[in-house]
């Protein structure tokens, strides 16, 4: 696809997502989202719709694409709908358990395997990759890897910019290995879809006028998660650890707020809270730093220090992409680099151990 076509991808997602700001009006009684609510840090009533402004930008990618790419990108899209549409639903009606969403992004995770006839069966871990031979198991293992991410990208969608942002980075790394690997149409695929996600951040941030919602974090986060599952499936070359060192902040967040919830007597993991990072980044950096700016600005200010920790991981994989040992260290550098900032923000030391 040419350039023309990305900017027709971008112009899209951005005028879909200005319309749904302008008719807030009209459907905000349905898709406005309250300023109650222990994760919320909004201070105005915002819809949440923006997935929909995703799903035209999709759309149009499917119309612009040569046969080549639509070959990858139409199994993505029709694999997706189950998460979208659970998404959305909870959007609408704020009545969709957070099981039954993530059902539907292992859904959208098997449909994918049975559409392709494509499953992670190649891990870097001998024995894990020896059960996922019985490729019953590999589909199992498949679906619950793309719901994790879906959800990851879901848990970490808290501040203005922050997953648009995330997600475009991570998406562009997937490109750019798909590139080196000389696998034109997933490149393509990416970087078609890290365009919706900067079309509809151009609308999100930094004022937040419009919130990507249950529906487009779980659809986003399903093709973060098939194109990360996808590459290393084409390419054998590619380690696995490769595409999960580039999905690591999200991943990470995830881990440590499990990790987090069990600790915490009388919490459960659904339940959410105001314990991530990005929300420690905002209460005792930003607030810190930009102590006179006006709420909505400070909420925007925080996503790109949280995109500094999405790109370096994401730029390590793409350097190391073949390098099975640099990887495993680099997420291991990752993982040690999130804790130690999360230690220092919480308990204003660098070291995490006892």
């Amino acid at each position: 696809m040419l350039l023309s076509g990305y900017l027709i991808v971008f112009a899209v997602c951005l005028v879909a997502g200005v319309v749904i700001v302008r008719t807030h009006n009209l459907h905000g009684h349905l898709s406005g989202d309250s300023v109650l609510g222990v994760q919320k840090m909004h201070t105005h009533n915002t819809s949440r719709i923006g997935g929909i402004a995703i799903a035209m930008g999709l759309l149009a990618v499917w119309l612009l694409v040569e046969h080549d790419v639509k070959a990858v990108l139409t199994p993505m899209l029709i694999a997706g709908i189950p998460a979208f549409v659970f998404g959305l639903a909870e959007d609408l009606t704020k009545e969709v358990s957070v099981l039954k969403r993530l059902l539907a992004t292992m859904t959208s995770g098997l449909l994918a395997c049975y559409l392709t006839g494509i499953a992670m069966q190649d891990t870097g871990l001998p024995p894990l990759d020896w059960l996922l031979q019985w490729m019953p198991l590999a589909m199992l293992f498949t679906a619950f890897a793309v719901g994790g991410v879906a959800n990851a990208i879901n848990i970490i969608d808290g501040f203005n910019g922050l997953a648009a942002g995330s997600l475009a980075i991570m998406l562009g790394a997937l490109g750019l290995m798909a590139l080196r690997l000389g696998d034109v149409p997933v490149a393509t695929v990416s970087f078609a879809v890290a365009c919706c996600a900067l079309g509809f951040g151009a609308v999100n941030w930094p004022l937040g006028k419009l919130f990507l919602g249950d529906g487009g974090a779980y659809l986003m986060g399903f093709l973060l998660a098939w194109l990360a599952i996808l590459l290393p499936m084409r390419h054998k070359e590619v380690n696995a650890f490769a595409t999960l060192l580039v999905c690591a902040y999200p991943v990470l967040d995830v881990a440590f707020s499990v990790r987090r919830r069990i600790k915490r007597e009388g919490h459960h993991l659904s339940q959410p809270d105001r314990a991530h990072l990005h929300h420690f980044i905002y209460r005792r950096v930003v607030r810190q730093l930009f102590p006179h700016l006006a709420p909505r600005l400070q909420n925007g200010l925080t996503s790109p220090f949280c995109w500094l920790l999405v790109a370096l991981p994401a730029g390590l994989a793409v350097v190391f992409m073949q390098n099975t040992g640099a990887l495993a260290a680099c997420f291991v550098l990752s993982t040690c680099l999130y804790a130690a900032i999360y230690t220092r923000l919480t308990q204003f030391r660098w070291s995490f151990w006892r």
